[in-house]
């Protein structure tokens, strides 16, 4: 096999994955709290090539060096920059500015509920006057966010009659009275959080929940980190560096062809 088709074609690879990451982040570069990813790649380990068939010393293969054989796909990464606050004066709609999250408790089609978190603070409240996201699942206070308890203990509830002020510590007040806090965490190490969909994080085994010192901000949302014009920038770069490997396999193609067709004849 030519080294040269293996290599190329490891390369088209790696192209592809950064293309999907990166086409990802673009689709969701108007999600509320979404923090963009990017992919990491690396060479494969260092073969020790040797001649095979030499006969100029017996039974001693000579050998030619250390040869790599292409790239191969690395792990991917998730950017936890903080995005750009929108003002929206919905009383409902909430920003975290700083490190943290807001809990959420998830309920799966099998009605099993756990915690998840988002930086989506998208709010409302229904007829109850439970604070909710926008796909109805309920935002836990403080007590619950911290102990990881998804019952309905934790859940918030108001007035959905009166009106409602948040301060910078997530404290909900209604008539000048404290009716609850919301539940914002912040983690030990982001590498124990794994992206569950639906705009939500999961944390893993080994993760540790902790306060976040991040302020609460009534009437904002922060949107999606991802900066499209650079986004649109690298999805250039990674077409052009895709089609010059498309070309190098092209080229050993035909030189191929013609070895076989033209000298393998002569």
């Amino acid at each position: 096999m030519v080294k040269g088709l293996y290599t190329a074609y490891t390369g088209m690879l790696n192209q592809q994955n950064r293309m999907d990451v990166l086409t990802n982040n673009l689709a969701n570069s108007a999600t509320n709290g979404f923090k963009k990813e990017g992919s990491t790649s690396q060479s494969f380990d260092e073969q020790l090539a040797i001649k095979i068939k030499d006969t100029s010393a017996y039974s001693l293969p000579k050998t030619l060096g250390d040869v790599t054989l292409g790239v191969k796909i690395g792990e991917c990464y998730t950017d936890y920059g903080q995005g750009a606050f929108r003002v929206t004066d919905n009383v409902y709609d909430m920003a975290i500015d700083g490190d943290g999250f807001f809990a959420i408790s998830y309920t799966n089609k099998a009605g099993e509920a756990s915690v998840k978190y988002t930086r989506d603070g998208a709010f409302t409240v229904n007829r109850e006057g439970y604070l909710m996201t926008k796909d109805g699942d309920f935002v836990l206070n403080q007590a619950a966010a911290m102990g990881g308890n998804p019952g309905q203990a934790g859940y918030i509830q108001v007035d959905p009659n009166l009106p409602l002020v948040v301060d910078k510590n997530g404290d909900i007040y209604q008539n000048d009275m404290l009716v609850a806090q919301i539940g914002v965490v912040d983690f030990a190490d982001y590498n124990f959080l794994a992206k569950y969909g639906e705009n939500m994080y999961d944390l893993v085994d080994g993760g540790q929940v902790q306060a976040s010192e991040a302020q609460v901000n009534q009437g904002t949302l922060e949107m999606s980190n991802v900066n499209v014009v650079s986004e649109m920038v690298e999805m250039i770069n990674i077409t052009r560096a895709y089609e010059s490997n498309q070309k190098i396999i092209q080229t050993i193609d035909s030189t191929l062809e013609k070895a076989v067709n033209s000298i393998g004849k002569a």
